[in-house]
């Protein structure tokens, strides 16, 4: 059956369609937060089939193949890669409804140019067809961004990255897209994980020469790691939270959770989110002082299922929305920084869809006037960056705040086919402005309301992150 991907998919007016195509569609891609490998990009990897570029790792396929019935071995266990695509193409017709079945179909026609939906019947030839485009030299990593017409990545990097393969890109002059890490410093809070806070403080201590045996010590190694990020292009930062932390912590009770930490010893909950607390305000300080922009993630409840997660480990398709209360943590903590004027450029993103609002009112808290839009509502994360979620982010920015001013979309994503999700939040983006137009809720200027789309699509996200794209 040949795709329902049309021209005019998700654009019902024509006004919807004169947006998208006259002004949206030839936009470049401004990727400012994605979870793509930088190794790969500087080596520029070459795939060999559909599951190397398209299933290896991608946890949304693999929670809608369990849904389906199929059993682990095909996700993330030992069958081969063609029996996992074969696994893949026995539920993507069970994906009706689901952002998976668009996505995928947008990705086959954007990239290979495939025209039939894919299903068992159909899995040969797309086998077959893919492997062949995908030998070819502009589908490699390089060759898929510039086919994507993406002029930014930031891709995100632990402070103790040596980010080696971002010198490597940049120094070698061939890639138009421009590759910039980000600094997502998750593990210095997990002081009561001594699994994970020991390797990580050791690792952090060997690439800064330090020891790191006071707090201040600690903190002086994070400091070097925020300025060499700088150093090396980055002027993002990145936090992924179940809830913003925002309890009082002097730095004598910081220094003495630290020191437990250290020494291995238990550290509770409340003290955990009392030093990740002091944390955080002393992460946001630096990216005040260097000019950068703050990311936080909020809301998700990860690792789920523990079974599951000791057999295949994180980030396999067990984490969901979480519930936590946001507002009094969050407003607590941007308060405190901006107390000192020293609240920088924050683009603030919930799971949780019943935040919306809250976010919303939120950013409109702290705007001051010194930046135009200098505290983001994010676009739709994770299980919300489908049409659905999508339209009530922006709905309800547009009603609390200044689309205008919104630094749109990103892909959040891992492969480097993903960026047809661009492709989508544009249409809806469009479609969306054109269905006011035509109910009179909108004029119809077409000048001005293509300057809007341009603004969100691009010009915003270039204007608001200042990256050098010379």
């Amino acid at each position: 059956m040949k795709t329902y991907i049309t021209e005019d998919f998700l654009l019902s007016s024509q006004t919807a369609r004169d947006l998208y195509h006259g002004t949206a569609r030839v936009l470049p891609i401004y990727d400012y937060h994605t979870h793509l490998p930088p190794d790969q990009i500087a080596e520029d990897r070459r795939f060999e089939n559909l599951f190397e570029i398209w299933l290896a790792g991608d946890h949304y396929k693999w929670r809608a193949m369990r849904t389906n019935g199929i059993p682990e071995r095909f996700c993330t266990g030992d069958a081969t890669p063609r029996e996992k695509f074969d696994a893949w193409t026995r539920t993507v017709p069970a994906t009706l409804r689901n952002p998976l079945h668009h996505w995928t179909h947008l990705e086959l026609l954007r990239y290979f140019d495939i025209e039939t939906l894919l299903d068992e019947s159909t899995a040969d030839e797309i086998w077959e067809r893919t492997k062949e485009r995908l030998a070819a030299p502009e589908f490699s990593v390089c060759g898929l961004l510039k086919r994507s017409n993406v002029a930014v990545v930031c891709t995100t990097d632990d402070p103790t990255d040596t980010l080696e393969f971002h010198r490597r890109i940049r120094a070698s002059g061939t890639l138009a897209t421009k590759v910039y890490p980000t600094f997502r410093p998750d593990k210095a809070l997990a002081v009561n994980q001594p699994e994970i806070f020991g390797p990580w403080r050791e690792k952090l201590c060997a690439v800064t020469g330090s020891e790191c045996r006071s707090l201040s010590g600690f903190l002086d190694a994070l400091e070097s790691r925020h300025a060499y990020f700088h150093e090396n292009g980055g002027r993002l930062s990145d936090h992924g939270l179940s809830h913003c932390y925002s309890n009082p912590c002097t730095t004598g009770e910081a220094a003495a959770i630290y020191e437990r930490a250290r020494d291995g010893k238990d550290v509770s909950a409340g003290d955990q989110h009392a030093f990740a607390a002091y944390l955080m305000i002393f992460f946001g300080r630096l990216d005040a002082r260097r000019g950068w922009v703050k990311q936080l993630h909020l809301g998700a409840q990860r690792n789920n299922n523990s079974r599951l997660l000791k057999a295949l480990g994180p980030d396999t398709g067990f984490d969901s929305i979480g519930d936590w209360s946001q507002a009094a943590s969050l407003a607590g903590y941007l308060d405190a920084l901006d107390q000192t004027n020293e609240l920088p450029k924050t683009i603030l993103y919930n799971l949780n869809p019943a935040d919306n609002y809250l976010m919303g009112t939120m950013a409109g808290n702290f705007q001051d006037g010194s930046v135009a839009g200098k505290i983001q509502f994010g676009s739709g994360w994770w299980f919300l960056d489908q049409k659905e979620g999508m339209q009530w982010q922006i709905n309800a920015l547009s009603n609390l705040g200044l689309l205008s001013r919104f630094v749109g979309m990103l892909t959040d994503s891992r492969s480097f086919l993903s960026y047809p999700r661009h492709e989508y939040f544009r249409r809806i983006l469009c479609n969306i402005i054109g269905a006011e137009v035509d109910r009179g809720e909108l004029p119809n200027d077409g000048e001005m309301l293509a300057g809007l789309v341009r603004d969100v699509c691009f010009e915003n996200a270039n204007r608001y992150f200042a990256l050098d794209l010379d």
